[in-house]
């Protein structure tokens, strides 16, 4: 198997992956704003990943990349996050602030969902030690084959103002921005489905 291998995540795989995932958002713009204290970052991190993406994994939308060095948690066409548990977990661990503001961009972030049948993205991560490695690319690439072939959208909001660039090169165009008081911007894409050649 090669580093830039992707395959989809066996469930016994979902703790490798999600702590994966933690690594990679240890220095995300938005989760250490939902999160600043160090400790209650790596407490409850794990939780958020497994209720916004985790649904992936029975759905065959969480995909790693090499050994564990990355992973992308998909939810395919008619799967949702876990939102109730989604709400505890804000509201037992956030930081006051981000509580506050946080369910104002949760209902703007509602709004740019399309409503057509789509493949959303809610996180994507490479552990530090590999980024820069174009394993972040590959991941998506992986995934947008599958929304190509099938005709379908794929959307996702950015976190970090760095990755936007990345997710245009792959064909994610801009819809707007996500903000609210004192929270980071969020930057919400869409990528219709393209024509591919024949190989």
């Amino acid at each position: 198997m090669t580093m830039k291998t992707v395959r989809n995540a066996t469930p016994a795989e979902e703790a490798a992956a999600i702590a994966t995932l933690t690594l990679a958002f240890s220095t995300d713009p938005a989760t250490r704003w939902t999160w600043p204290d160090p400790q209650a970052y790596l407490d409850a991190f794990p939780g958020f990943a497994k209720a916004f993406g985790g649904a992936g994994f029975a759905k065959g939308g969480a995909h790693i990349i090499g050994d564990h060095a990355g992973t992308a948690l998909w939810l395919p066409p008619g799967t949702e996050a876990d939102g109730a548990a989604l709400g505890e977990l804000m509201r037992t661990t956030a930081s006051p602030q981000s509580m506050t503001d946080g369910m104002q961009v949760m209902q703007q972030m509602t709004n740019y969902h399309p409503r057509e049948a789509h493949w959303y993205l809610p996180l994507i991560g490479i552990d530090p030690k590999h980024q820069g490695k174009g394993l972040g690319g590959a991941l998506l690439d992986h995934a947008l084959e599958i929304c190509d072939r099938d005709g379908v959208l794929a959307y996702l909001e950015s976190s970090n103002p760095r990755n936007v660039p990345l997710y245009q090169r792959h064909g994610f165009e801009i819809l707007g921005q996500i903000q609210f008081g004192s929270s980071p911007t969020l930057v919400p894409m869409l990528r219709r489905p393209q024509r591919r050649s024949p190989a």
